[in-house]
């Protein structure tokens, strides 16, 4: 399978300089191991996906690493949290950095060991799948999606030019670095991925009884993206109580499948509603669950507008993720008269309001309720976008521009 660059690469050495241990963390088959393979090279691996290694991890932890010693990448370290403090100790012993390259499917089951076992020796970032920058083969540029006049100055030089038709495409066949690497058949791929994750992160790692129920939860979410999250809502279409179709949702949230946009407001913006949207991470799994099974299809189709504003998410957060911010500061603003905006991306200081649409005509309708943000005295309000299908960058009005989602 050819190697497709990815952005992440020089996020993971800066990493290694720094600490001992590296952990990536992301969804089955993003790429986690290709890349960490990739970088380091000639390194051992050890993959606890294998039972009889998983077994001697769990039987003979303390001398786990004596026949593999670091460096060395583990793979789906989530299945042996007890390696943890032993990886501490081995770390601290020999004081050398970029020792151990982790991989963990998984986030639930994880993080506490990390962060109890770990603490300040570990850098962890997280990897999603293939970012349009990637598949364009612009993999280098590595810098957060903000929309102000120095970064847009840098994609008019850099960003590569794509037939708008392609979104489509790209918006229908995912993320996932397979898909894109060889020819594979779409829906034999996502009916394995669904198979996979069902077996390997659900059926294992949690308390699903019903695993027909659970597809019937995750159709029921994707049909649903770019969407305010209703539980009730979904529980009773799935057949299943509030208390379960929560547990289910923090399963898909743990394991990078599904993301949760906060809702910005505070007491100035006493009308804001407090619900967070929900939001599938890879658009081609989306896609095949609710069975928009083209791209002409799905373009042309009822939720265009929600896959839209779904893969533009998805592209922000992979621009935050390869550059090293596990947790960016973007929020969705709606109130009680139903006035939203899409994306409220703060930074120093600034909220910069954005619109999705995929429209070719960015017009003064798209930046409308922007205006809701003058209420925030202290607070400043820098350039608002209209992300669209329109080639170009232009100025709605003084403070609002048009981007092509090209250039994300």
């Amino acid at each position: 399978m050819a190697y497709i660059k990815r952005t992440i690469e020089t996020t993971i050495e800066n990493a290694a300089k720094m600490f001992s241990t590296v952990l990536i963390t992301g969804a089955r088959q993003v790429g986690k191991t290709t890349v960490l393979k990739h970088i380091t090279e000639d390194i051992s691996y050890l993959t606890l996906d294998d039972p009889i290694l998983l077994l001697n991890a769990f039987e003979e932890a303390g001398s786990f690493f004596k026949s593999t010693p670091p460096p060395v990448i583990i793979d789906e370290i989530q299945y042996a949290p007890n390696l943890f403090p032993y990886i501490k100790m081995i770390a601290d012993e020999n004081g050398k950095r970029g020792q151990f390259y982790l991989t963990g499917s998984q986030q639930f089951k994880m993080m506490k060991n990390v962060s109890e076992s770990l603490a300040g020796r570990i850098g962890i970032i997280n990897l999603l799948g293939l970012s349009l920058r990637e598949i364009k083969g612009d993999a280098d540029f590595n810098k957060a999606f903000i929309p102000i006049e120095s970064y847009l100055e840098t994609r008019r030089l850099s960003a590569k030019e794509l037939n708008y038709k392609e979104i489509w495409k790209i918006i229908y066949k995912g993320s996932m670095p397979a898909m894109y690497a060889d020819e594979l058949d779409w829906q034999l791929f996502y009916g394995s991925y669904t198979k996979t994750y069902l077996e390997r992160d659900v059926r294992e790692l949690t308390q699903v009884g019903d695993e027909l129920k659970f597809i019937k939860f995750m159709t029921a979410m994707a049909s649903r993206t770019s969407q305010m999250l209703n539980l009730t809502s979904i529980a009773n279409e799935v057949g299943i109580s509030v208390p379960t179709a929560d547990r289910w949702l923090s399963i898909l949230v743990s394991s990078n499948i599904v993301y949760l946009l906060k809702p910005y407001y505070n007491n100035i913006m006493k009308r804001a509603v407090k619900t967070p949207k929900l939001y599938f991470l890879d658009t081609g799994l989306a896609a095949y669950l609710t069975k928009w099974n083209s791209p002409d299809v799905i373009e042309a189709g009822a939720m265009s507008g929600a896959f839209f504003e779904t893969f533009v998410l998805a592209e922000i957060l992979k621009g935050y993720y390869n550059a090293g911010i596990l947790e960016p500061a973007l929020y969705y603003y709606r109130d009680k008269d139903a006035k939203e905006i899409d994306i409220i991306l703060e930074e120093n200081g600034t909220l910069y309001p954005i619109e999705i649409k995929k429209t070719a005509n960015p017009s003064k309708e798209h930046i409308a309720n922007f205006s809701v943000l003058d209420r925030l005295k202290d607070m400043k309000i820098g350039t608002g976008c209209v992300i669209c299908m329109y080639d170009k960058v232009i100025h709605i009005n003084d403070n609002n521009v048009s981007i092509p989602v090209t250039w994300l």
